[in-house]
């Protein structure tokens, strides 16, 4: 993302702006659209390519009668006017027949010079070739302040990307979110197997880990994302795409209802997943009847932040592990459903540990201060690894500036729950350490960290006030004898 890169994002987006597009999410959605096209013709003619050298067919997504919308002609177009027309009675119509996320895709731009700014900026952006796409959604998203809108806010990706090296996602690994939003824990989930296992990422290249089997799974069912928002299931379709997943599964779904074990979803709505990467709303409390029963069978509840660790524990396979971010209530809440949930985890589960996070984490979204749950499906609670994150390299305020790399308690934070089998972590005045199970049934399984930690004081000590009334005496003495001198001089 070079300067220049990131002057003509801010352009595209001002220029939506001034436009008469001011809602975020209907900029991004528009935005969206218009890349889509854009990937869709550069994939058709790289597919025409291979069929001119090897004579191998393919299937056009693009008929005889679309080749009018491709973006080779659409981006020649010198009418403004004929521009608009084409995307408004003729893309847009064949958007709508790509898909259930693209089912009611709508072209709102309002003004024929707009559309023709944004084909023209968009045509710039290098989107069909490296790793630039990725970064440039990525910036886009960035601009996404959606914060109060049924409790949602982005999650920085950096603590995305620190959840996702705590879980140790691998090749192997079927990962969910369900609660999915821009798909940001799915993209972080596909960035670390290709850094961590191919020769795609920096750590191994010299050759490639993944067998075929391996990478057919990564097309293919590695990653799969609800949500029951459909601008959103959009935007994380084109993220994931744009990071090199041609077949995103992105599912249309409120995951809390009963419906989620009966409908088209069903077979993913129980033991379908190895690891869950999730920071689910906060929006408060559900209508009693909206909330599929098989999850008030492990907590009565209405309230979103309880239901949703619920529903992650029945999506998991057994051994199945998640880090989900849960707001502080979760963790000490004192009600019969909050203490519930917490018993069910140490008891019925496997609780792993629990990493506070700043309370400025998430501004200026929301200052709402959260944790990181981790957890496996079934096991046995010993003793739970607790973090306390007091900096995680960026200022705490709603500017979120980046800070030098040792204000940043995440990499000690991952390399000790690394190393957290081998490591005595006793010292609960660290900002590691372990608190065996035996002793949070005691607290009530209380999962606060600043239950747990201790904290050092060091005795102040202070002059006693005899020596410092003495002090001043002798001060005063020596700026009279100055004054009385002075005196004598003017005499």
């Amino acid at each position: 993302m070079t300067p220049a890169l990131r002057s003509n994002i801010d352009r595209l987006w001002t220029d939506f702006w001034t436009g008469g597009i001011t809602n975020p999410l209907t900029v991004i959605e528009q935005i969206t659209y218009l890349i889509f096209l854009r990937l869709m013709d550069a994939a058709e003619t790289r597919d025409e390519a291979i069929e001119r050298r090897t004579g191998r067919g393919f299937t056009p997504r693009f008929g005889l009668d679309a080749q009018a919308i491709r973006w080779r002609t659409l981006r020649e177009l010198g009418s403004s006017e004929e521009l608009v027309r084409r995307l408004r009675d003729e893309a847009f119509p064949h958007l709508r027949t790509l898909g259930r996320s693209m089912a009611d895709a709508q072209f709102m731009i309002p003004k024929p010079s707009l559309a023709k700014t944004a084909v023209e900026l968009i045509d710039a952006l290098p989107l069909t070739g490296g790793d630039d796409k990725g970064d440039i959604y990525e910036y886009l998203l960035g601009k996404l302040a959606t914060a109060g809108i049924n409790g949602q806010f982005r999650t920085p990706r950096h603590i995305i990307r620190f959840m996702a090296d705590v879980l140790d996602i691998g090749p192997d690994d079927r990962v969910a979110d369900p609660a999915c939003g821009t798909g940001g824990f799915l993209v972080a989930a596909l960035e670390r197997v290709l850094a961590t296992h191919s020769s795609v990422g920096s750590d191994y290249p010299t050759g490639d880990l993944l067998s075929p089997e391996q990478w057919a799974h990564l097309s293919g069912d590695f990653a799969t994302g609800f949500d029951f928002d459909v601008t959103m299931l959009r935007i994380a379709e084109m993220n994931l795409r744009l990071h090199g997943l041609e077949r995103p599964r992105i599912r249309y779904q409120d995951a809390l209802s009963a419906g989620f074990v009966r409908g088209d979803n069903a077979a993913l709505a129980s033991d379908a997943f190895t690891a869950i990467l999730a920071n689910p709303p906060f929006k408060g409390s559900l209508d009693a009847a909206d909330v599929s029963p098989d999850l008030n069978r492990t907590v009565k509840t209405r309230k979103t932040e309880l239901l949703f660790v619920a529903l992650i524990l029945r999506m998991l396979r057994a051994g199945g592990r998640s880090a989900t971010i849960v707001p502080d209530g979760v963790l000490f809440g004192s009600s019969g459903a909050h203490r519930a949930l917490r018993e069910h985890l140490v008891e019925r589960h496997q609780l792993d540990g629990v990493i506070s996070l700043p309370a400025g984490v998430f501004k200026p979204y929301a200052g709402v201060s959260t944790a990181i749950l981790l957890f496996t499906k079934g096991g046995e609670t010993r003793d739970v690894f607790f973090y306390d994150v007091t900096r995680d390299g960026f200022s705490l305020d709603d500017k979120r500036t980046r800070l030098a790399d040792d204000q940043n308690d995440l990499p000690a934070a991952l390399a000790a729950w690394c190393a957290r089998g081998s490591t005595d972590l006793s010292d609960r005045t660290a900002p590691a350490f372990t608190v065996p199970a035996a002793e949070l049934r005691t607290a009530g399984y209380d999962l606060s960290v600043g239950r747990w930690r201790e904290r050092t004081h060091e005795e102040a000590v202070h002059e006693a006030p005899a020596a410092i009334l003495a002090r001043m005496k002798d001060r005063l003495r020596a700026d009279l004898a100055e004054m009385d001198a002075l005196a004598e001089m003017l005499a």
